[in-house]
């Protein structure tokens, strides 16, 4: 009895913090909250996610916090997932998986480690203190994003990217561990190459 009654009152309160950020179309499972449509937190100066999600099927906004990590985000997202413009050192806590857009531009990642595994558009992780791109999506649906970064290496970048791929900005002395697969322009414009050696066979910017 005493355990039911505890999982009904923590139920209580995520009700009511759902209710205060105005998500709806929710249902709690296991602690968990998923939603059917979108959830937009950004811009609330939030240092934490205040509840966990499961799945979220539309879009899942965070941006413009001061968030350090990502703890409580949802395990998959259907839309776009923002974390943008926050204090984050890490992307451990991520979705899994994100059917539109992941952005985490402008905060304060050293790595990509805890990125989701699969993107089905864009990926952008450009203003951050990359030097390294090891944790990136193996596959991006979109464009690949790591412009203005620390970056004196490809390696770890995605094996394929069906449309653009920009790393100009960085301290690139080589391209080695570029993707195989780029189906748009490959940008590497403004580093300190010596030679295009590792380009894949696509447009150069």
């Amino acid at each position: 009895m005493i355990k039911s009654f505890r999982i009904f009152e923590s139920n209580l309160e995520i009700r009511r913090v759902c209710k205060d950020l105005g998500i709806s179309n929710f249902q709690i499972v296991d602690g968990l909250v998923n939603v059917d449509g979108g959830v937009d937190i950004s811009d609330r100066e939030l240092t934490k996610i205040p509840i966990k999600f499961g799945r979220v099927e539309g879009n899942f906004y965070c941006y413009g916090n001061q968030l350090t990590k990502l703890e409580g985000s949802p395990q998959s997202v259907g839309g776009d997932f923002s974390c943008a413009q926050s204090q984050l050192t890490s992307l451990q806590g991520a979705p899994k998986s994100v059917g539109g857009n992941f952005w985490c531009s402008n905060n304060q990642l050293t790595t990509l480690e805890g990125a989701p595994k699969s993107v089905g558009r864009d990926f952008n992780c450009s203003n951050n203190q990359l030097t390294s791109l090891e944790g990136a999506p193996r596959g991006v649906g979109g464009n690949f994003n790591c412009i203005n970064n620390q970056l004196t290496t490809l390696e770890g970048a995605p094996t394929s990217v069906s449309g653009n791929f920009h790393c100009n900005y960085n301290q690139l002395n080589t391209l080695e561990g570029s993707p195989t697969s780029v189906g748009g322009n490959f940008d590497c414009s403004n580093n300190r190459l010596s030679t295009f050696r590792g380009i894949p066979e696509y447009s150069l910017n």
